[in-house]
């Protein structure tokens, strides 16, 4: 996707020197537009955890490239132990993302056949990039599948624009590039297809107003920021034709864990008869759990993110400032769970589904636990 009519990625090999790996700094966002150096697995382990990378795909590419700075950067004889140690420290710095422990498992069962230095430290390099462009190519596919639902409701529309509520930040962002639940709205809005895209501010980081706004600003889609509380409003009054969300961390059965207030969108949605459809990468599934609401750890997060607010000032000075009171307790719960039963359809990169364990595993029949 484009920043200022130039193509990037969140995360890539620094050009130049390949023992640095360099991500978008999505904390400035959108009022300033930075890079962060990582060189060593501390730096990708603060990045996922301070939130300068955020999003589940994104978060566990994060991850391998981490493994493969710990090597190239600070090998040791004894880099098998370390390459273990390494793997649950960085497993440990966001919990309900399952991406993250997918994409690291993978990585370290890859690396322990090795036999030297060079072997391990040039397969690292080669399996991380890898399971970047893996996550590219199943985020367009997704695009694909999501734009023919799109397109079904604009045909029923007679061409007028498909009004598309989203929470969060599902975008290229997120994900490396084209995104999860932006994918589809792209791949529409490349093929001429109206589209309109009611963007919640989500509260507390306001990563919907701060960067799906901005995501979609640069690509030139229409759309509007809203309070998080608007959506249901808008159904009510046939103003959203389909909901499209992304996903941290699915059951086998069809539970989806997602940005707080998530679940909230699928209540309003199913009142309205309006379709929920979850778009994700199978790295975000977890064939282990069963019942979400029990089984997803739920990230709690820092009172601060709710008791301040960023924001620029009229002087362009960027700042934070307290909008509640000090003696308040708070409370900052990070994701919730959607039962299944409140979703239409779950989109991934083989195709739509179901939420339910039967439907899921005819797609991913390998993935049987």
């Amino acid at each position: 996707m484009k920043i200022s009519g130039k193509n990037y990625h969140t995360i890539f090999v620094h050009p130049d020197n390949k023992s640095i790996v360099q991500v978008i700094d999505q904390r400035k966002l959108p009022f300033e537009f930075d890079f962060v150096y990582l060189k060593t697995v501390s730096d990708a382990f603060d990045a996922i955890k301070n939130m300068t990378v955020r999003g589940a795909p994104l978060i566990g590419v994060t991850g391998v490239f981490g493994i493969y700075l710990g090597l190239i950067n600070d090998f040791d004889e004894n880099w098998r132990p370390r390459l273990i140690k390494s793997a649950e420290y960085l497993k440990s710095a966001r919990p309900t993302a399952v991406n993250l422990t997918i994409l690291i498992d993978e990585m370290v069962a890859l690396l322990e056949v090795c036999s030297s230095k060079e072997e391990v430290c040039e397969k690292a390099f080669k399996e991380a990039n890898r399971m970047k462009l893996r996550e590219i190519d199943w985020s367009e596919a997704i695009g694909n599948y999501g734009c023919e639902l799109i397109e079904a409701i604009s045909k029923e529309k007679n061409g007028q624009p498909v009004n598309i509520l989203t929470h969060c930040n599902a975008g290229w962002l997120a994900c490396i590039d084209w995104g999860t639940a932006t994918a589809p709205i792209y791949k529409a809005f490349q093929k001429g297809i109206p589209v309109h895209v009611w963007v919640d501010e989500t509260r507390p980081r306001n990563q919907g107003a701060r960067l799906t706004a901005w995501e979609l600003l640069q690509e030139g889609v229409s759309h509007t920021v809203i309070p998080d509380n608007t959506g249901g409003h808008l159904m009510q009054h046939g103003m959203v034709d389909l909901c499209l969300l992304g996903s941290d961390r699915t059951t086998s059965t069809g539970d989806v864990a997602n940005k707080i207030g998530t679940y909230l969108k699928a209540l309003a949605a199913f009142d309205n008869n309006i379709p929920f459809y979850v778009a994700l990468p199978s790295t975000s599934i977890d064939f282990t759990l069963k019942d979400g609401v029990r089984e997803i750890p739920i990230e709690q997060r820092d009172s601060e993110e709710v008791c301040l607010m960023e924001g620029k000032l009229e002087t362009g000075e960027v700042t934070k400032i307290r909008i509640i009171n000090e003696m308040s307790s708070v409370a900052n719960y990070g994701f919730d769970v959607t039962p299944a039963k409140f979703i239409t359809a779950l989109i991934t990169e083989r195709g739509i589904c179901k939420a339910n364990s039967t439907d899921i595993t005819r797609l991913f029949p390998e993935k049987i636990v």
